[in-house]
Parts: structure tokens; C-alpha cells; sequence
């Protein structure tokens, strides 16, 4: 599977490069993201939101495992990390065929439930300001996508 991988050097960067990937994205697009406590998953869901035309503030759905919001496309945001050995499955179909974009946090633990098709991004710190993005694309769709996003 063919890796892109892009340096942020300050938050606003990560909000700006979600931005840009969320101006490709289409209803039904299905992101998973991974990365440390930290590192820049809720920002870049704010960047996504953005991009989206969503006007509210964006945090992490941590107590409420999924928030919806509506812009040009809707958004829903999923914290998963509380369905660790649970077999509860809370509609994700619903939302993954749905007319919304689905950006998934700690998707690995509802892997069952994910399309084949989907963009998984993981997310390191190299340092305080420092994020290395990593896109890895399942589908040609996705890859044309973080194709387009190097130009």
C-alpha cells in the first residue's frame, strides 16, 4: 500500500492541510485516524469541518462516541476508543453509507465495521509544534485524492 506522508510545522498547518483534503472528499468518504494522545486528531477534524462549511466549534466526542455537524456536507466525528471489547455496533453502517463525511478516532477498535474503502491517516509528534501526517489510501478513489493533495 502506497504511503504519503506531510510535515506540519504549527496547528493552523494541520487545520490547513485537512482543509484542503476535505474540498476533495465526497458524501459517504470514510477517514479513520490514529495517533498518540496529543497529537493533532481533533485538530485536524476541525480542519476537515472546516473545509466542510462547518460553522460550530469542533472538540472530541469522547463522552458522546459520535457528534454530527452540518455544513455543505455533513460531518460525523466518532471517538471509538470507549468500544474497546464491545461488540456494540451503534450504526456505523448508517453513517458510513450515509450523505456525510465520517472521520473515525481510534477506528482499530470497530475495525469489523469498516468499509474496505476508506483514507487512514495516522498521526505523529515529532516535537511540541511538529506533526508527521501520514495518508495511507484503500481505494483508487483515495488515491487519486492524496494524489492531488501533493500537488
Amino acid at each position: 500500500m502506497e504511503k504519503y506522508e506531510f510535515i506540519t510545522h504549527t496547528s493552523e498547518e494541520t487545520v490547513k492541510l485537512a482543509e484542503r483534503l476535505a474540498l476533495l472528499l465526497r458524501p459517504g468518504d470514510v477517514l479513520t485516524l490514529e495517533g498518540d494522545l496529543g497529537a493533532g486528531k481533533t485538530t485536524f477534524t476541525k480542519g476537515i469541518g472546516s473545509g466542510l462549511g462547518v460553522r460550530r466549534t469542533i472538540n472530541s466526542p469522547t463522552f458522546t462516541i459520535v457528534k454530527e455537524y452540518h455544513g455543505e456536507i455533513p460531518l460525523y466525528h466518532m471517538d471509538v476508543y470507549r468500544l474497546e471489547d464491545s461488540d456494540e455496533d451503534i450504526g456505523f453502517d448508517e453513517y458510513f453509507n450515509g450523505s456525510g463525511i465520517s472521520v473515525v478516532e481510534w477506528a482499530t477498535f470497530i475495525k469489523e465495521y469498516l468499509p474496505k474503502e476508506r483514507l487512514d491517516v495516522r498521526m505523529h509528534v515529532i516535537d511540541e509544534h511538529h506533526r508527521k501526517i501520514i495518508f495511507y489510501p484503500n481505494g483508487e478513489d483515495f488515491e487519486k485524492i492524496c494524489e492531488e493533495l501533493l500537488r
